[in-house]
């Protein structure tokens, strides 16, 4: 297979490279596993807004949620948690009435009272980031698993998260939507091992 080498935002790829099968034939999703699924986030901001996100895929395809990212983020103000945090119920309803984003109004709910747990935690633990990566110690979770069939829907540490979130006073943070979100901030790396993405240095 003829490879040749190509650098995006500091990542270094091997064109006509091996991805993971659910990656493939979609120029969207692609990109977003060559660059964003898998790479460890520690900016609370972000770690937000992708929290956000997989709530709202629950029950649905992840490649509905990538494809109205942007409808989202205008939606929700970028997902700035102080901002979330403080939406009434006029902002509710608008929210509500935005053809452009998924419109169920307990996920919209979840999400505004999520960002106002997401700053007890950080009280509590200085960032939401030090609450989450304190669940692995700091270190990314690999896998090496060679098949699709092998990435199982939750793990012993997803559960334990979704546990704390529950009682924490968080809404829509089941074990399997913890699970997509731990993979997709890398606190868990699920990249089968014939993906380039596996082995690539962060």
């Amino acid at each position: 297979m003829a490879r040749c080498i190509l650098i995006v935002k500091g990542f270094t790829y091997l064109m006509n490279s091996i991805r993971c099968p659910w990656a493939e034939n979609d120029e969207k999703m692609s990109r977003y596993h060559d660059e964003v699924w898998g790479v460890p986030v520690h900016d609370d901001q972000k770690l937000f807004a992708k929290f956000c996100l997989d709530l709202m895929q629950a029950g649905l395809m992840w490649r509905t949620i990538l494809y109205k990212q942007e409808n989202f983020e205008k939606a929700f103000d970028d997902f700035h948690i102080e901002t979330v945090a403080r939406y009434d119920e006029t902002k509710f309803e608008e929210l509500m009435q935005d053809a452009g984003i998924v419109r169920n109004n307990m996920k919209i709910r979840a999400i505004i009272n999520n960002a106002g747990r997401v700053l007890e935690i950080r009280k509590e633990f200085g960032s939401f980031s030090a609450y989450l990566w304190g669940f692995t110690n700091g270190e990314v979770i690999k896998n090496n698993r060679k098949t699709m069939d092998e990435i199982p829907p939750s793990s012993p540490l997803s559960d334990s998260i979704s546990k704390d979130l529950k009682k924490r006073g968080f809404k829509f943070v089941g074990t399997t939507i913890i699970y997509a979100f731990l993979q997709a901030v890398g606190i868990v790396n699920d990249h089968l091992i014939s993906c380039f993405c596996n082995s690539r240095e962060l």
